[in-house]
């Protein structure tokens, strides 16, 4: 600290070359989001900016890596918060110093009344050593597959589980939803292998043929909405990826048979058949950080924000702040329904948590190749 005070004090010396209160005034109205769908929402956004006059600015992508590798590019300087999913602030961005630690004082409390699988110290959203706090969550879910219960009932699903993508007479009926990262795990986890491990060269061939049988029996590859009409339109029976996040819209206008599974068991660690995704939203290392960062984390705390947060445009999610009944009780027993309120707590406990697979950059490869065999 005391070199940076003295780095900072000669840089002032020098005059007109660098005017440090001028540096961060100008973004005294300034906030810049990098995240997942939701929080880029006009729905989320605007009483914001009406509530401080800032320009929020907020860009949403589908795949953490890259999020994280545009902030390893010098994004640092314009970004000042991150949404990613829940192991790459504690594994990743915060040992690359790539984001910053939160002042604990002020924003651990909040997870006092949070649902309690996030009491505090919560593992992810903690330094390794667990002495800094690191980002806060809120958005969560089960993420494995989604099946028609018309065509396919939910015990048959949850107890077949992932093998429902080795039989033959599937191939044809199924749909796989674009996501690079969970495609992978699943394809690992169809193949009987934990994902979130270092693989040995068989497991790998295995991971291989797995995939290029799995891209070749699906009916179609697309996004969120072509999977929920697919399965609507009877197209598809079934599809992964999948869980709440994707099919909740379309369980929120009114197919309910259309739901999300977490399978019974699988190769997980513990024999856990699914996977959760856990969001986490830090403060990133950018020099020159918007005073707004910290604001906006405060803000969406708030009951009813976290309930816009939960139900904001494009997709529907259970967040952490449900654990406090102000926020709870803003749920309609509709939206409760979207979310699969009913089975949430035994799903999740279930799924082992999204992590990261050693060899990613390997299984990946071998997945899109197996892709491109389609033609």
């Amino acid at each position: 600290m005391q070199g940076m005070g003295a780095g900072l004090g000669a840089l002032a010396a020098a005059g007109p070359l660098f005017n440090a209160n001028k540096a961060f005034a100008a973004r005294e109205k300034e906030l810049n989001i990098l995240c997942w769908e939701g929080y880029n929402s006009a729905q989320v956004l605007d009483p914001f900016r009406s509530k401080t006059g800032a320009t929020v600015k907020a860009e949403s992508l589908t795949n953490d890596p890259t999020m994280i590798n545009r902030l390893r590019a010098g994004e640092v300087n314009t970004w000042d918060l991150i949404n990613v999913n829940n192991p790459w602030a504690r594994k990743v961005m915060l040992p690359e110093k790539l984001i910053k630690p939160l002042p604990k004082a002020e924003f651990e409390p909040f997870f006092e009344t949070m649902l309690p699988m996030f009491k505090p110290p919560y593992k992810w959203a903690m330094s390794e050593n667990g002495s800094e706090l690191i980002g806060m969550a809120q958005r969560f879910g089960p993420y494995s597959y989604v099946v028609n219960t018309d065509k396919v009932s939910r015990k048959t699903a949850e107890d077949t589980g992932w093998d429902l993508f080795n039989d033959p007479a599937l191939a044809g009926k199924y749909g796989i939803l674009e996501s690079d990262d969970w495609n992978v795990f699943n394809i690992f986890i169809i193949a009987g292998i934990d994902p979130f491990k270092t693989h040995t060269p068989d497991e790998l061939a295995k991971f291989e043929e797995t995939a290029k049988r799995v891209f070749k029996g699906a009916k179609l590859i697309g996004d969120i909405a072509s999977m929920n009409q697919a399965l609507i339109s009877g197209e598809i029976d079934l599809h992964m990826t999948g869980g709440t996040y994707s099919v909740s819209p379309a369980r929120a206008d009114g197919y309910p048979n259309l739901r999300g599974i977490t399978p019974l068991k699988g190769p997980l660690p513990g024999g856990k058949g699914g996977i959760a995704w856990i969001e986490i939203t830090s403060t990133v290392n950018n020099p020159n950080l918007s005073p707004l960062a910290l604001d906006f984390l405060k803000y969406v705390q708030a009951p009813d924000v976290a309930h816009t947060v939960a139900f904001a445009e494009g997709t529907f999610n259970p967040v952490s702040q449900m654990g406090n009944k102000a926020c709870f009780d803003l749920f309609t027993k509709d939206e409760l329904d979207a979310i699969q309120w009913d089975s949430l707590q035994e799903e999740m406990d279930r799924s082992a948590e999204y992590d990261i697979v050693p060899d990613y950059d390997k299984a990946l490869d071998l997945m899109n190749a197996a892709k491109r065999l389609r033609g």
